[in-house]
């Protein structure tokens, strides 16, 4: 005949331990103490063993019946059910380190040598701030698409969807590393290719001749550190790329023969690149060099010396100035080839000095060396040009 719950809640202690059977193998056993365990009776390969389910009242007779019915199909593959429970727990043991976290890390440890530093930087500070407070802490096993589709729907709201498509992908690269190292048994992101659309392009904005007048009043007046107005200032003189500039080393510069050669591993196109420097710009580089000539680099990081100015320093600041969705650091170089090209200076020279790729090698050699003469003759005549505007804006005044 069955349990009842009322029979197990009534259960009492004895002078001898004794047992109530629920059928199927599923007994009470009650101790002279009064405490109450559940046990399930089976035998494999003709020999009879117990298995010890769990204590009454935790376990309910219900619950109690469950886990019966569980052990008795494991029994019936020739399982012991205490067996699988171990194996259980340790697969929880395991689970519980195999968490997103451990695995990214593992990750970014593979591949870390291969990457540049700010890359790196990159991919550790979006997993900190972004990944690992919703999912870091899950066994990875457990992280569904939806937690990956959340998180990046929070880094496209803020306005970050170019952070979020590089998040997808990051997470995607995880998967597979833990799937290939028997971690986890699929990549849950990739049907979540897409669901962020690319954010359309906004070329960066050239400064027009007539509105150079009121940016160098604008650049005087920036309350902000005297080397962040002179990188400024040098990237609308030089119209380098930004993370030229910002990578510049003192070794690089020849002041009293004024030029700047950026060595190739720096440049876009794995190129070295000559820079003729302007008196103005020689000016700014031998103030600059009271700053920061005890370093390594021209523009150290004011709050660790040892890395460079942020990325985003230079944008930040001319926002700062008026100029937000205006003006980029970038934008200094369409500022100055839209400016030089109505001046009528050769094409090829200006593309020459803005280092972009010429597809014939020959020919790139022979631009090398054959346009440098017309180069520093244009870049003091742009420099020139810049002071007589800015002239232009104080005599207004």
């Amino acid at each position: 005949m069955s349990l009842t719950d009322v029979a197990v809640k009534n259960a009492k202690a004895k002078d001898k331990a004794y047992k109530l059977s629920d059928g199927k193998g599923l007994y009470l056993q009650v101790s002279k103490t009064g405490a109450r365990l559940w046990r399930f009776k089976y035998r494999i390969g003709g020999k009879e063993y117990q298995f010890a389910i769990g204590k009454y009242p935790e376990i309910s007779l219900a619950n109690a019946r469950e886990e019966n019915a569980k052990a008795r199909e494991l029994v019936k593959q020739g399982i012991h059910p205490l067996h699988q429970r171990k194996l259980e727990k340790l697969e929880q043991i395991s689970e519980g380190g195999n968490t997103f976290q451990s695995n990214t890390k593992e990750w970014i440890n593979q591949n870390r040598s291969r990457w540049s530093g700010a890359y790196l930087r990159q991919v550790e500070r979006s997993m900190t701030e972004d990944v690992y407070p919703q999912i870091g802490s899950l066994p990875i096993k457990q992280v569904k698409a939806i937690h990956v589709l959340q998180i990046l729907k929070a880094v496209e709201k803020r306005g970050a969807p170019s952070i979020a498509k590089l998040i997808r992908q990051w997470c995607s690269a995880i998967f597979c590393h833990a799937v290939a190292n028997l971690k986890a048994d699929f990549d849950p992101v990739t049907p979540l290719k897409g669901v962020i659309k690319s954010p359309k392009v906004k070329h960066h904005k050239p400064l027009p001749a007539k509105e150079i007048p009121a940016f160098m009043q604008a650049l005087r007046k920036f309350g902000g550190y005297r080397t962040t107005s002179i990188a400024i200032e040098l990237l609308l003189l030089t119209f380098v790329r930004t993370v030229e500039l910002r990578k510049a080393e003192w070794q690089e510069f020849d002041l009293d023969n004024a030029i700047w050669r950026i060595p190739a591993h720096k440049m876009k196109m794995k190129e070295e690149h000559i820079v003729p420097l302007s008196t103005q710009a020689i000016a700014l580089l031998r103030e600059l060099k009271v700053w920061t000539g005890n370093r390594t680099t021209l523009f150290p990081n004011y709050r660790t010396p040892a890395n460079l100015m942020t990325a985003t320093t230079i944008n930040r600041s001319l926002e700062r100035m008026g100029y937000a969705g205006k003006l980029s650091g970038h934008g200094f170089r369409g500022t100055a080839s839209t400016i030089l090209h109505e001046k009528g200076y050769r094409p090829e020279v200006i593309e020459r000095q803005l280092a972009h790729a010429e597809r014939n090698q020959v020919k790139a050699a022979y631009n090398h060396a054959e346009y440098l003469q017309e180069r520093i003759t244009m870049m003091q005549d742009w420099a020139s040009l810049i002071d007589e505007l800015s002239k232009q804006q104080s005599a207004d005044k």
